[in-house]
């Protein structure tokens, strides 16, 4: 059976770009705009408080891991409240990799391991906005030990270390995905997922995407009447059926066309158009460009996001 999930975090080509070990002691702030960047944080021991953007802030303790697949700003403080002027100091070094913000003498009162990654898929930002905006999970060591097995392997030059960071990191954004799972999560395919009756719709949709699907035809998939899926659909993952359709068959396409083994034909009918010229008009009309041209390579080859 097709998982959505892990055919989305598949298609976005993650890789680790660095880790490091990070702790604080007394009173410290840190505030970055990342360019929306992807990035996840592990708390080995101690506490301190984070905040996304403008969102309000949530205090983080040992054990939690907090996933963000794309942010534009965000706020790492000491679990008292700092100065403003705490904000303009740069962390000392104070080991291989490993960085001090704060009091420099002294216990830690707080170590995380922090890592920033790249989605390689130019379809970056069509595929993060079906992620939650942010994942937290609290008491869950098999992340913990993921996260610890990332930094190891980004510290060595062992044979194959390329592939096995992109494995270990592919396991551990579903690892944080799914544990997050469920009504309460935020817009997107986690939470369709989450619906037993949207999550048969969108499992059969992930499988058979060249298919003439319907609302109708999804809805009876869903055992849901048209009206009732489609106001359940928008509000769970976030947009329309027919809209998610045109999505996935866009980023399946694009993969297929980088790929370069199909004919811009061949292409189409995989991805449910019957004929290479609708098709060129759908994918100029989404993408901004026609299909040939980006075949040939009309396109940024590493985006962080988007």
């Amino acid at each position: 059976m097709t998982d959505p999930m892990a055919e989305v975090v598949g298609l976005l080509q993650p890789s680790v770009r660095f880790t490091k070990v990070v702790s604080g002691a007394g009173r410290w702030g840190v505030r970055r705009s990342e360019g929306g960047s992807p990035w996840y944080c592990v708390i080995l021991e101690g506490g301190c408080r984070m905040a996304l953007d403008d969102a309000g802030a949530i205090a983080l303790q040992a054990g939690d891991f907090v996933l963000v697949p794309a942010t534009h700003g965000f706020e790492m403080t000491s679990s008292e409240a700092p100065d403003a002027a705490a904000f303009g100091k740069l962390p000392a070094e104070i080991g291989p990799g490993e960085f001090r913000h704060g009091a420099q003498d002294g216990p830690a009162d707080v170590r995380f391991i922090i890592g920033h990654c790249v989605f390689g898929s130019p379809d970056a930002a069509l595929l993060v906005s079906l992620l939650p905006r942010l994942v937290h999970v609290r008491g869950a060591p098999r992340l913990a030990s993921l996260v610890e097995l990332v930094r190891d392997e980004s510290r060595q030059q062992r044979p194959a270390r390329d592939v096995v960071m992109t494995r270990l990191l592919e396991v551990l954004l579903i690892e944080a995905l799914r544990s997050t799972a469920g009504p309460a999560a935020s817009p997107g395919l986690l939470r369709g997922l989450s619906d037993a009756r949207l999550a048969g719709a969108l499992r059969r949709l992930h499988e058979a995407p060249a298919h003439p699907w319907t609302v109708v035809e999804l809805a009876r998939e869903a055992a849901l009447s048209r009206s009732s899926f489609f106001e359940r659909f928008q509000r769970a993952v976030g947009m329309a059926p027919m809209e998610y359709l045109l999505a996935w068959r866009m980023a399946l396409a694009k993969d297929l066309l980088r790929r370069g083994t199909e004919s811009v034909a061949a292409v189409a009918e995989l991805v449910g158009y019957s004929s290479a010229s609708t098709f060129s008009v759908a994918f100029a009309r989404h993408i901004g460009m026609a299909p040939g041209r980006y075949m040939r390579g009309a396109y940024p080859e590493t985006l962080e996001t988007g």
